[in-house]
């Protein structure tokens, strides 16, 4: 069965970190998430205004973060001393589980800055594992060329072509997370298989995407949440190519309580993280 458009979420204009500005589709509040994904922050400017103050120190727990760079120099530390450089087309894939404090700081003055920061949750019985951190490098990340000049990278997930299946740089996480970044030149249809009962949303960064049989119109910076089904047919509207990410996961289906930087399942959960940071515990 093909997936089609249940949903469509605009991205909002919004500030984090020291003030970087941001677009934000899924997480502008509780009811705007796809369990496993609770929310992915657009960052795309050439003014270095918007985005030198960067990310300083904060602390996380009870979910990942996923920081995928298109443009610009980012730097992450953190409290258990990893140190990584994520540049043009690296990934970031931090588990905070019980607690990570950490900064990701801009290295350049000028330029482009551009990419996206995906919020990913954990199950109750993964929240308070220790934290874990991963950078993965663009020559890493399997890139796939289709038939019809389409190109798929495959951060997470298994992509099925042409009679072969590509692993993504990521696997082996419980919510089985999809993260490809697909290009689909002007004027052509492709149709994607995926997984059935995975929670899946679509989001164009350039371009307008048509989207399965009923042809729903993506616009650009914009989220289109998924029916279920075994696949997803996209194509290109208009005479520029379409760039869009293919997100997603199994669902969790577990009370989330949320403040702020910390995601749990119980409120009494959240007062603990908080009495911990306070505390200096967070991370022992």
């Amino acid at each position: 069965m093909n997936r089609e458009i249940q949903q469509l979420i605009p991205a909002l204009a919004a500030s984090e970190g020291a003030g970087v500005k941001i677009k934000r589709s899924l997480g502008q509040g509780p009811r705007v998430r796809h369990d496993p994904v609770l929310m992915l922050d657009e960052f795309n400017s050439e003014d270095a205004a918007d985005y030198l103050a960067g990310f300083p120190s904060h602390p996380h727990r009870g979910f990942e973060t996923v920081t995928y760079m298109l443009d610009g120099h980012m730097l992450h530390e953190d409290h258990l001393g990893n140190r990584g450089d994520l540049k043009s087309g690296d990934v970031q894939w931090m588990t905070a589980a019980r607690g990570i404090i950490h900064s990701e700081m801009p290295q350049q003055l000028e330029g482009k800055m551009r990419g996206f920061q995906l919020w990913l949750n954990l199950p109750a019985k993964e929240k308070m594992r220790p934290a874990a951190y991963r950078d993965i490098a663009a020559k890493d990340i399997p890139q796939v060329t289709l038939a019809s000049g389409t190109t798929v990278k495959v951060i997470a997930g298994a992509l099925a072509h042409d009679s072969e299946t590509t692993t993504g740089a990521i696997s082996g996480i419980s919510t089985q997370p999809v993260y490809w970044d697909i290009r689909i030149p002007a004027g052509i249809t492709e149709p994607f298989s995926v997984p059935v009962g995975h929670h899946l949303f679509l989001y164009a960064y350039e371009g307008q995407g048509l989207v399965g049989e009923g042809q729903r119109l993506l616009n650009v910076s914009t989220a289109g949440i998924l029916t279920d089904g075994d696949s997803v047919t996209l194509s290109a509207a208009g005479t520029e190519a379409l760039r869009v990410l293919l997100i997603g996961g199994k669902p969790i289906g577990e009370p989330i309580a949320q403040y702020g930087p910390f995601v749990m399942n119980t409120h009494e959960e959240i007062e603990q993280a908080i009495n911990d940071y306070r505390r200096g515990e967070l991370t022992a």
